[in-house]
């Protein structure tokens, strides 16, 4: 196996190991589970790509989270990133799918907004629309170790709150449905995740959080958006140029992402597979004291 770095101090190419050898061969898994606990992102090229390959793949790594309701692929392990309708036409600019796309573009981390978040996300290319839509990346391990030390001692134990609806809300206000807001409800995590493996800390924030216990309000939403701004400044960022073939994975434990607009005209289809984060990936330290 070969590790090409790719981004500003996080980030690899893996090459000679592909997604199917990870699913069968316990020493492939070790090396690239190594490579994920170093490195945060994981690149893939010139991959068979095919669902039950990236489920098989994504499945190594520990359990699988199922898609949330009013997503294409609820329901299943498969969240289907598409601006394609169910007869096969591209939908209309004003359509949910393309909403969902742009709420896509705010910086943030996947499933945080949930009651266990995720460890990992596997997206693939199915189908691309040229040049755009891109993918862009940052590391929060590196933002944390950026911060002043007086800062990362106030934040070790500072807990936010997390909610799909105010991602969506900036989006459009109908973007989160009735249904969704009562089955995702808020949820509180540590702002910084340890990653057991290496001690490691990393910022956890992303564009769904929107307080912090025991500040007013105004002051949450502003040093959240601080450490978010921090964290995305464009020297530290990595943006990934799809290619037909590739799979990219990344720990949301320690990793920003987002989707850069395209031509919405124009075909893309992507496909998510997210792996829920358990005690071992250090999920019991990021859970906050319970509020009495």
């Amino acid at each position: 196996m070969e590790l090409v770095p790719l981004g500003p101090g996080f980030g690899v190419e893996v090459k000679g190991v592909s997604l199917l050898d990870v699913a069968v061969d316990a020493e492939a898994y070790k090396a690239v589970r190594a490579a994920f606990e170093t490195h945060s992102l994981l690149v893939f090229r010139n991959q068979t790509i095919a669902d039950d390959i990236q489920v098989a793949y994504s499945r190594a790594f520990g359990p699988l989270e199922l898609t949330k309701l009013a997503s294409v692929g609820a329901n299943s392990f498969y969240s289907r990133l598409t601006n394609v309708g169910s007869q096969g036409e591209i939908v209309p600019l004003d359509h949910r799918q393309v909403l969902v796309a742009k709420a896509n573009a705010l910086w943030h981390t996947d499933s945080s907004f949930k009651k266990t978040p995720a460890l990992a996300s596997v997206l693939t290319a199915r189908v691309l629309p040229g040049e755009d839509g891109d993918t862009e990346f940052t590391s929060t391990r590196l933002a944390w170790e950026r911060l002043p030390a007086d800062l990362q001692a106030r934040l070790k134990d500072a807990v936010a709150t997390h909610s799909y609806a105010n991602s969506r809300d900036q989006i459009h206000p109908d973007l989160a449905n009735a249904e969704e807001r009562k089955a995702l409800p808020p949820v509180r995590w540590r702002l910084n995740w340890r990653n057991p493996s290496n001690d490691r800390r990393a910022l956890y924030v992303a564009s769904h959080a929107y307080a912090i216990d025991g500040m007013d309000d105004r002051d949450a939403r502003q040093l959240l958006a601080q450490l978010l701004d921090e964290a995305t400044r464009q020297e530290f960022v990595y943006t990934h140029k799809w290619r037909t073939g590739d799979a990219v994975m990344w720990d949301n434990r320690a990793m920003l992402h987002r989707g850069r607009p395209w031509d919405y005209t124009k075909e893309r289809s992507m496909v998510r597979t997210t792996i829920s984060a358990t005690d071992a990936d250090g999920l019991g330290e990021v859970k906050p004291p319970v509020l009495h």
